[in-house]
């Protein structure tokens, strides 16, 4: 089974392509959804990210309020660093394991890990390759502010993360998002046809 990575920078189409390669049938692995169960009160990471972040990032029932949490750590680089020193270990451990299971199952022939820090956090060295979703810096301004964002947290966000241009050096494929629906369909489905080809045949 080809194991694969697919990124790319905020609102830049990773969940749309996502999308699309479930319709192929491709399992896609969210590391954001198994970061989020892993720091709520029955996770792994729930009392680490609590005793680094405090009680305030909580909402009335204990549970960790993303939004709170957000606001601490895209404001502060540093933060950020050590939220994803918590993470990054755990969330890799639990990709590796669904991987495992996935390839045992033997019902596939290639599987996604979706994530925004592939690069950052090393995952890359332990798959076969990484897709990387772009598009234009104007259309990811547009599409944060889109989501709720002010214009300022939307540009500190961006900033935050790999400029692109390094994501797409270190890219085995690229899929550009900066156009149509059609024309990003038309990218994926040559790509699902040419991994299905490289794990058929070895």
């Amino acid at each position: 089974m080809l194991r694969y990575g697919l990124t790319g920078g905020i609102a830049s189409g990773k969940t749309t392509v996502a999308a699309m390669l479930g319709e192929h049938g491709f399992p896609v692995l969210e590391a954001d959804k198994i970061s989020h169960a892993l720091i709520q009160p029955t996770g792994l990471g729930y009392e680490k990210v609590l005793a680094r972040f405090g009680r305030d990032i909580l909402d009335r029932g204990g549970a960790v309020n993303h939004r709170r949490l957000a606001a601490v750590v895209f404001n502060d680089r540093q933060k950020l660093n050590e939220l994803n020193s918590i993470l990054h270990p755990l969330v890799e451990q639990e990709v590796m394991r669904r991987l495992a299971e996935l390839e045992r199952a033997g019902e596939t022939l290639v599987a996604f890990v979706e994530a925004a820090l592939i690069f950052e956090a090393g995952l890359h060295t332990k798959l076969a390759g990484v897709v990387v979703c772009w598009c234009l810096p104007e259309q990811q301004l547009a599409r944060l502010i889109q989501r709720g964002l002010s214009q300022a947290e939307a540009q500190k966000r961006i900033a935050m993360q790999m400029p692109v241009e390094k994501k797409l050096a270190l890219a085995t494929e690229r899929i550009d998002c900066s156009r149509s629906l059609e024309t990003t369909r038309q990218q994926v489905d040559a790509l699902a046809a040419r991994l299905r080809l490289r794990a058929s045949t070895g």
